[in-house]
């Protein structure tokens, strides 16, 4: 007894192919709480038949409840790379129809068996990026575009209680802010946002961006883009050799790797026509990875016909080609990210004029955007790369201790230069198309989105707020993992919610607060060291404290930017003409 289950190929070259093939033998599977009935494998062939009155071919999967017919061959066997869920079979088309895989996973139903080979079977994402940097103008945003965020743990758990503690070299809140990040990075889907440096400690950071391609899919539903054996490893990334040309014609020699991350790749490379150094972003050779970075594309090219000499300070865009089922962004050769200077720092902070100069930029950067109606969504430390990270050491003297001990000079870094470029592209909306519902990297994320009351461009203006107060003191304002607690931290920072706003988040989250529109913090099941973080968190005044006419602008400046309801926070464009930035501050250390 047998049941049929059908799917479309291409015609062949021959009319029918029949091949066998027997179940293999799976290791047993991890002991579960309850013991499961023992049914025997199902093991299955195909068959390829032509639709006699249409002339389509079609595949044909028997599934056998009896021993198959002495008269077939042999089977070929291929083993799969195998997942905790299921065991794919990719199709790549050939000249001629080959034996198919071996399916088989324990037990498994007829219904089953039909929905995998279904899902198995769906077109994957055509290429939609020619040789040519023209090609990419052609592609238009898709209708509908999601990313996942690190909603639930996303960041190191602690507090900004001891900040200046740690500017003045206290190690365990370093540590704790590393060994944060470190976590923040385990918990969530990985994007690479290391970007375009040439140091040697690239941050290969985490933030999720799963970008939905439905319109493309239902566009192009045959088309597919197989991975080109013998350049790419199991997982789809191109594998860096030396030496190896990119471009056609060959115009790009890779140097060496930079960095890796979830999308791909980022190496440096020397182009042989301009005779510069530059940096090349090879996404990955998956469907989805290709697609989400022609978003990041897109976006790139506005940058730039906008901006042709960059003024602006954003990453630049220099080509984009298809390199073997690669999509290969070249942009400047740049240093390392502002976060990965400040670890090996040892979480020091910048001086004031240093981060003067950053704030100008990145409130300059921002605001371009903003200009083009563009929200970035993801601006952090991280996204933030410097042109040049050469430094000068300095020696510096510790505070005393409380017994009257001074502890040995320590070594600190001075930037050369304070010039960067705002990177990663890839999470930008456009104010008028699909926004989900949580954006942002946790430390630097607005009331509003974790409220769920929307977002639009006050929320990058919040992010820059946080960035500024870690510039100031080396370490992350609100270091939690979870919503309530990152709320009641914001509260012991910049004081309580507006009652307007609260009452709307009240009315979005009442999990969150109670009668009157209160923050509910503490709940029962707050655990004793969260209401210990939420307890040392200082307030911004204590943070920043108001001890010159730098200070006072400073902290007035980050209030603004912090402020709770977005309708009342201050703009980025508005930001660029605060007091703070007609002062002259003298160097310092």
């Amino acid at each position: 007894m047998s049941t049929k289950v059908s799917s479309f190929l291409p015609p062949p070259h021959h009319l029918l192919q029949m091949n066998h093939h027997p179940a293999p033998d799976l290791p047993p599977p991890p002991p579960r709480k309850r013991k499961r009935i023992a049914v025997p494998h199902v093991s299955y062939h195909t068959e390829n038949h032509v639709d006699q009155s249409t002339g389509s071919v079609r595949e044909v999967i028997v599934l056998e409840d009896t021993p198959p017919p002495s008269h077939l061959p042999p089977p070929h066997h291929q083993h799969l790379a195998s997942s905790s869920s299921s065991h794919i079979h990719h199709y790549t088309p050939t000249s001629s129809l080959g034996p198919s895989s071996t399916y088989s996973n324990g037990v498994r139903t007829r219904a089953q068996a039909a929905a995998a080979m279904a899902t198995t079977t769906a077109p994957s994402v055509p290429s939609m990026l020619s040789t040519s940097v023209g090609s990419v103008d052609s592609y238009s945003a898709p209708s509908v575009k999601r990313r996942r965020r690190d909603d639930a743990p996303s960041a190191p758990s602690g507090s900004g209680a001891t900040a200046r503690q740690a500017a003045a070299g206290g190690g365990a809140l370093a540590r704790k802010a590393m060994a944060g990040r470190a976590y923040d990075q385990h918990v969530t889907k990985a994007s690479y946002n290391a970007g375009w440096g040439s140091g040697s400690h690239l941050q290969t950071t985490e933030s999720a961006r799963a970008t939905s391609v439905q319109s493309v899919r239902q566009s192009h539903p045959q088309q597919q883009q197989p991975v080109i054996q013998g350049c790419d490893d199991k997982e789809g990334h191109y594998i860096i050799n030396p030496n190896d040309m990119l471009g056609s014609p060959p115009r790009y020699r890779i140097i060496r790797l930079l960095g890796q991350g979830t999308f791909g790749k980022v190496v440096e490379a020397y182009d042989t026509h301009n005779r510069v150094r530059v940096a090349v972003k090879i996404i990955r050779a998956i469907p989805k990875y290709r697609d989400a970075s022609k978003i990041e594309i897109r976006v790139l090219k506005t940058l730039k016909s906008r901006d042709p000499t960059n003024a602006n300070q954003c990453i630049h865009l220099l080509e984009c080609f298809d390199h073997r089922n690669h999509i290969c962004i070249v942009s400047e050769l740049l240093g390392m990210c502002i976060y990965d200077f400040l670890k090996e720092n040892q979480f020091a902070p910048f001086p004031r004029r240093h981060i003067q100069d950053f704030a100008r930029q990145l409130c300059k950067s921002v605001a371009f955007l903003h200009d083009l109606k563009l929200i970035h969504t993801d601006l952090k430390p991280e996204n933030i790369l410097l042109v040049d990270n050469t430094f000068r050491a300095i020696s510096v003297n510790p505070p005393a201790t409380s017994s009257g001990k001074r502890a040995a000079p320590q070594v600190k870094r001075i930037l050369n230069s304070t010039e960067v470029r705002l990177i990663d592209f890839g999470s930008a909306t456009f104010d008028n198309e699909y926004h989900s519902t949580v954006v942002s990297t946790r430390h630097y994320r607005a009331p509003e989105i974790i409220l769920g009351l929307g977002w639009s461009f006050p929320c990058d203006a919040f992010s820059i707020g946080c960035i500024l107060v870690e510039f100031y003191t080396g370490v992350a304002l609100f270091q939690t993992h979870d919503n309530l607690e990152h709320l009641a931290m914001m509260e012991a920072v910049l004081g309580k919610m507006p009652d307007r706003f609260a009452r709307r988040g009240a009315q979005s989250k009442p999990e969150f607060f109670k009668e009157g529109a209160r923050l509910d913090w503490p709940k029962p099941k707050a655990s004793r060291q969260s209401r210990k973080e939420v307890k040392a968190t200082r307030a911004l005044g204590d943070i920043i404290k108001a001890t010159d006419v730098v200070n006072v602008r400073f902290v007035d400046l980050v209030r603004r930017l912090l402020t709770f309801d977005p309708a009342e926070r201050i703009t980025v464009r508005e930001a660029l003409m605060h007091p703070f930035f007609d002062l002259v501050i003298p160097h310092e250390q």
